[in-house]
């Protein structure tokens, strides 16, 4: 890997990503809405940015993403559903990435492995969810697990050797995470940087449009 892409940098894994790409000795390009005025959600900036971008670039690494919009937290019972957390959940979490697949297609290479990853995490996993609540969330995050499954498909048409993943890097400690850890295991973002491009460096092109664990371990839908 020579070149890579990160999309969120100035966030507690996107620059611990930036870090552990740096260290390895891959030339890393930073974008994030603080530094670079990058808003996913918008097509425009989108589009604007990257279309400025040269590439090719052998790792896009799409780091945003959120838990807790505008102060609304995850939802426990369906009464406190509101339809505005709902779509604020889904343009971060679902739109912006798939946006960022839309317009960085050009950038990946044609001629050798490249790999696309986008943060999901194991609470959008239908097939995991025995617990209900976080509606909101949960719902943004298997629309985006649905748009890099599709996406994968397509690149793969044109990008014979694509590696487009969903990937899940448990609970990572940060001040908002710590109101929903709940007694689970966390880990630094340094560490969670180093698990998540672990899982990438052993994915194969027969792999492209799966959702992975840290671990390497692939979660169902």
């Amino acid at each position: 890997m020579e070149n890579a892409l990160i999309i969120g940098a100035s966030g507690g894994i996107g620059a611990a990503l930036v870090t552990a790409l740096e260290t390895r000795g891959v030339a890393v390009t930073g974008l994030s809405r603080s530094g670079d005025g990058l808003d996913v959600t918008d097509e425009s900036s989108v589009e604007g940015i990257l279309g400025a971008l040269d590439g090719p670039f052998d790792l896009i690494f799409v780091a945003t993403g959120a838990l807790e919009l505008d102060g609304m937290g995850p939802e426990k019972a369906l009464r406190q559903l509101s339809p505005e957390a709902m779509v604020a959940q889904f343009k971060l979490n679902c739109m912006g990435p798939s946006l960022v697949l839309k317009h960085a297609m050009r950038l990946l290479p044609r001629d050798r492995e490249c790999r696309f990853a986008a943060l999901s995490a194991r609470v959008g996993s239908i097939g995991d969810n025995g617990m209900g609540g976080w509606y909101s969330y949960r719902t943004a995050k298997a629309a985006l697990n649905q748009m890099i499954h599709g996406g994968a498909i397509e690149l793969a048409r044109t990008h014979k050797r694509s590696i487009c993943v969903a990937l899940h890097p448990g609970t990572v400690e940060t001040p908002l995470t710590a109101k929903y850890a709940d007694g689970h295991p966390t880990v630094t973002p340094e560490q969670a940087a180093k698990n998540l491009l672990g899982v990438l460096d052993g994915l194969t092109p027969d792999q492209t449009g799966l959702f992975f664990d840290w671990q390497g371990e692939q979660v169902a839908w």
